[in-house]
């Protein structure tokens, strides 16, 4: 009995102790602090402290230290950025590293690679927390997968910014942006989650949740949030012309109401559009996006719609690849990339709904919305590529040809052909349930079987066992025109909504009208696929 009342009483010293340890484990494992010594040098300086926890050996996600401090450790930068699928070489940035032991002597680090190094102490003795490490990071490309730093504002991509200790990735990591000497920097938007009564000191549980939320820091504008479903969302960006904020919100608004609603779920506390100024591409993360913005041309509707559009493409990606993802884009190898036959339904297909989202959300009519596949038949039909590269190919390939093709006329587009491959899968699926079920049903059982229940992403033929099992029957046929160069008979499918492919004419267009003769199934079919 005494046994057993001193192991509760042990038990309930445990629990009363819970809140102070999860308080310090929000301090990081994995300490860096970001500075700006110099802005107009376009190098940001890093100080990286490594606790006990991440020179240790034997250590398991979520295991507490163990014996076995190491005489050695290899130091990282991921070569690339998920959401950017290229490499990018962030190792060659990095410039002036140095090493120190916990009493300040320092430390030998040197090259073990093209982005990584070798920190050891002299004469092969254990390292000792904390190890400080001091390095600097060239910034000076304007790119929405590169750090970028001036005299007026940084741009923070964790990739391109911090090293991560080898096989270390799963430890707590805290960021420090000090920006004490520019007093103009008034704002720091991330989707990192702030330390209570720290200021400008943002926490990650790991590093994947560290390298999916970049930081912009600067005299930044923000403009009036709103919230769907009594969850925030802001948008602040830096450089922004004048323009009617009130009107871009709204409309914004409209967009995200829709996906939500498309989904059935909203999967997180608060959603940050971080507008990074002039500059070129927009990258998805799980509670934010990050997209070159700085608000010009607004006033023209065209300018206008094509901004709302790329913002919808980046805000429905935090669905489509962050949460429902192909197998391999997750967990990361931050070294050598991770390859996928399916980047046409992470890209095509969010490229798909972003226009079915605009047309339902109605910032945009039948006319605009079908000019879309219009344009996008045009430009694959006269590209001989399409004889020489599937679908699948050019979204594993994507890693030496770009994400627009690289051989001309030997490659495809993912975000050209993938838009196309998910309008015949969608009418095919509403075709054959007699309009009961849809692409959108597809969309959903990933998100809440694979996502939610399984945690992981799915394979290629789970992919396809779920479209055939929304539609009740084998679509071989859809998937030829994925896994290989059979040319899209669009007319077989575009029939199911009542209309037709006419072209392409003399100047290479096509132009998508009504039959003359669509029946009552046809017309209910082609109201559903317009979201009427």
């Amino acid at each position: 009995m005494k046994t057993k009342q001193l192991i509760l009483f042990a038990c309930l010293i445990w629990v009363a102790l819970l809140p102070l340890e999860v308080n310090a484990r929000n301090t990081g494992a994995v300490c860096y602090t970001v500075s700006m010594p110099g802005p107009e040098t376009q190098r940001f300086m890093v100080e990286l402290i490594l606790q006990q926890e991440a020179i240790c050996a034997g250590v398991d996600p979520g295991v507490s230290p163990v014996a076995g401090t190491l005489h050695s450790l290899v130091l990282r930068m991921p070569g690339w950025m998920p959401g950017y699928y290229q490499m990018m070489h962030y190792g060659d940035d990095v410039e002036d590293i140095s090493a120190f032991d916990c009493e300040g002597r320092e430390l030998t680090i040197k090259k073990a690679g093209s982005a990584a190094w070798r920190i050891t102490c002299p004469e092969a003795a254990p390292l000792k927390a904390p190890v400080k490490v001091i390095y600097y990071v060239k910034a000076m490309q304007r790119f929405v997968a590169r750090s970028f730093l001036d005299a007026t504002h940084a741009y923070i991509v964790p990739c391109n910014t911090f090293l991560y200790v080898d096989q270390r990735i799963h430890l707590p990591v805290t960021v420090a942006v000090k920006k004490d000497n520019l007093p103009d920097w008034t704002h720091i938007a991330t989707g990192l989650e702030p330390v209570a009564g720290q200021e400008d000191v943002f926490y990650a549980s790991d590093f994947d949740i560290l390298y999916d939320s970049p930081i912009l820091a600067g005299n930044l504008k923000e403009l009036p949030g709103f919230e769907v479903e009594g969850v925030p969302h802001r948008f602040l960006g830096f450089g922004m012309e004048p323009f009617d904020g009130e009107r871009f919100m709204a409309s914004l608004q409209k967009v995200v109401k829709t996906v939500v609603s498309l989904m059935g779920d909203i999967p997180y506390t608060q959603y940050t559009f971080i507008g990074i100024g002039p500059g070129m591409g927009g990258i998805e993360h799980l509670n934010s996006t990050t997209v070159s913005f700085d608000g010009k041309g607004l006033d023209a509707p065209e300018s206008f719609l094509r901004t709302m559009d790329f913002l919808c493409h980046e805000y429905f990606h935090h669905f489509n690849v962050k949460r429902i993802r192909p197998f391999e884009l997750g967990p990361f190898d931050y070294e050598n990339g991770s390859r996928t036959n399916q980047l046409w339904i992470s890209e095509g297909l969010t490229e798909y709904y972003t226009w079915a989202i605009m047309k339902a959300s109605g910032l945009t009519d039948t006319r605009q919305f079908l000019a879309h596949f219009e344009s996008n038949i045009k430009s694959l039909e006269n590209n001989p590529g399409r004889f020489h590269q599937s679908l699948a190919q050019s979204s594993y390939n994507t890693w030496s040809d770009g994400p627009f093709g690289g051989n001309e006329g030997k490659t495809v587009s993912y975000y050209i052909k993938g838009p196309l491959a998910g309008l015949l899968l969608d009418l095919e699926i509403r075709h054959v349930t007699g309009n009961i079920k849809s692409l959108d049903d597809v969309m959903r059982t990933l998100y809440n079987v694979y996502y939610k229940e399984k945690g992981r992403g799915f394979t290629d033929a789970e992919f396809q066992f779920v479209c055939e099992t929304v539609a009740g029957k084998s679509l071989a046929e859809v998937f030829e025109y994925i896994y290989t160069t059979k040319t899209l008979d669009y007319n077989k499918y575009l029939s199911y909504a009542g209309l037709i492919l006419i072209g392409p004419d003399a100047s290479g267009n096509y132009f998508l009208k009504m039959t003359d003769d669509a029946n009552p199934s046809q017309m209910a079919l082609l109201k559903s696929w317009l979201r009427e």
